[in-house]
């Protein structure tokens, strides 16, 4: 783009975008609107992404192991050690069944509800404490 009065090119000029916000209802009352800051969208993101990572490691566990993949592939030996510690917490709570290397294993099934779960409580969390009340328009 140039300028008009002078034909040179403009410069790229600072354009202050409004806040992000996301408005919830607020228990005091309808004449005020609680307002996440932008500021924690990336921690909100975080959370979610890291949630995302962990449902996949451990869907990709319960799959291999549900479907008899070999122990001898790298790839099982990774996804197996990875995903090992995220497990361990539910493990005993139902007893594993299968037959040869197909393996049921509820534990697996168990902390793919979980955690979804905890990352809920993590988002809500960061949306609470970065929330301010603002009067509603």
């Amino acid at each position: 783009m140039t300028d008009e009065l002078t034909g040179e090119p403009r410069r790229a000029e600072l354009v202050e975008r409004p806040a992000v916000t996301e408005p919830t209802m607020d228990p005091m009352g309808p004449s005020r609107v609680l307002v996440v800051s932008p500021y924690y969208f990336r921690s909100i993101r975080l959370v979610w992404f890291a949630a995302g990572v962990v449902e996949v490691l451990i869907g990709l566990r319960f799959v291999l192991e549900l479907l008899g993949a070999s122990t001898g592939s790298a790839f099982v030996v990774l996804v197996d050690g990875v995903s090992t510690p995220l497990v361990a917490p539910f493990r005993g709570i139902f007893p594993v069944s299968g037959q040869g290397p197909f393996v049921l294993e509820p534990a697996a099934l168990v902390a793919l509800v979980i955690y979804p779960l905890i990352a809920l409580a993590l988002v809500s969390l960061i949306r609470i404490m970065g929330s301010r009340r603002t009067p509603a328009a």
